[in-house]
């Protein structure tokens, strides 16, 4: 089943709902999330495959995003679930996001480079399965995590994504485990209060900061 979902793009509350949390929370789904064309490409035919049910979200937003337009690695391209990708590499903080929010994190990192700030980025691609392997190492590299998603702060699947960092990295940890997301509310339609809901490389770079200042 494929979703559109996502805000940014001034659709109102409930144009603009993320929804991979209340997916995720039923047994038996598999639950994915591209950022990019090509695992748009290699995760949809991932699910024509699968003979089990796939709930394939896309954003609307990136539809229109020109980094989103990727080249096809080839015609037998397939993205397998539960992989994620490492999309910036980095030993400072690893920042694990999925969505539009991984636009932002690479940005934020970016910027931060100038300050001599190493940001690793990556990309979940598929909610369920999770790739916690991939998170564990990473965090246990930089030991320091910030968890970015444009669902709500309460009950979004980064509460989930930091739950087993605590229970599996605590030892690891130099820092919180910090989660940026959007407010707990409707997403609005006005342009101006949309953007002050939903998360930005500005409240990015506020959590950032607090999981490194320990």
């Amino acid at each position: 089943m494929r979703i559109a979902v996502g805000g940014y793009i001034k659709g109102g509350p409930w144009h603009s709902a993320n929804v991979e949390s209340f997916f995720a929370h039923i047994p038996g789904w598999y639950v994915v999330y591209p950022s990019c064309a090509e695992d748009a490409k290699g995760l949809i035919k991932a699910a024509a495959r699968s003979k089990d049910p796939v709930i394939f979200l896309e954003h609307k937003g990136l539809y229109r995003r020109v980094q989103a337009k990727t080249p096809e690695p080839d015609a037998d391209y397939i993205v397998p679930f539960g992989k994620g990708v490492i999309r910036r590499e980095g030993k400072d903080l690893t920042v694990v996001t999925w969505g539009s929010t991984v636009y932002m994190a690479l940005e934020l990192a970016r910027q931060m480079e100038k300050d001599s700030v190493s940001l690793e980025i990556i990309d979940l691609r598929s909610i369920v399965p999770l790739d916690e392997d991939l998170i564990y190492q990473s965090v246990r590299k930089t030991t320091h995590v910030m968890i970015a998603h444009e669902d709500t702060l309460t009950a979004g699947f980064g509460a989930e994504v930091a739950a087993r960092i605590a229970e599996n990295c605590i030892g690891s940890l130099d820092g919180p485990v910090v989660r940026v997301a959007a407010k707990d509310t409707f997403v609005p339609s006005a342009p101006n209060l949309e953007l002050a809901v939903l998360p930005s490389v500005a409240s990015l770079r506020l959590g950032a900061e607090k999981a490194l200042a320990f």
